[in-house]
C-alpha cells in the first residue's frame, strides 16, 4: 500500500511509445512481465488491506439492516474505489525507475563466458 502513496500515477488514458518500455529491459516482452508481477504484488497488498480494514466491521450476529447502515465501512470501500489500478501505478513506477527487477536467465548467460 507504501507504494499507491508514493507514486503519483496518471489517471487518463496516455499514448505512450512502446520504446520507452523496452528501452530499459531491452525485451517488450520482458517488461510487459515485469509490469505484470507488480501490479500483481500491488494488487495483493492492497486486498490484504482492505480485507483487514473490513474484518473489524465483521459481526456474526449481523442483520441486512445493520450492514446498510454502516456508514465507516462505505467510507472505506469509497476511498479504496478512487485509488489508481494497480497497473497504473506499477507503469509509473517503472517508468521511474523505482520497480527491482532482475532476470536470472540473462544473469547465467554472462557469467558462463
Amino acid at each position: 500500500m507504501e507504494s499507491i502513496k508514493k507514486v503519483k500515477p496518471d489517471h487518463t488514458a496516455i499514448t505512450r511509445k512502446i520504446r520507452q518500455f523496452d528501452a530499459k529491459t531491452g525485451n517488450i516482452y520482458e517488461t510487459v512481465s515485469i509490469l505484470s508481477k507488480r501490479a500483481n504484488q500491488i494488487a495483493q497488498e492492497v486486498q490484504e488491506e482492505l480485507s483487514e480494514k473490513l474484518s473489524e466491521f465483521q459481526n456474526p450476529s449481523d442483520n441486512l439492516e445493520e450492514v446498510f447502515e454502516n456508514r465507516e465501512q462505505i467510507e472505506i470501500a469509497r476511498h479504496y474505489e478512487q485509488l489508481p489500478k494497480p497497473t497504473l501505478v506499477a507503469v509509473a513506477e517503472f517508468m521511474s525507475d523505482q520497480i527491482y527487477y532482475r532476470n536470472p536467465a540473462k544473469e547465467n548467460s554472462n557469467s558462463n563466458f
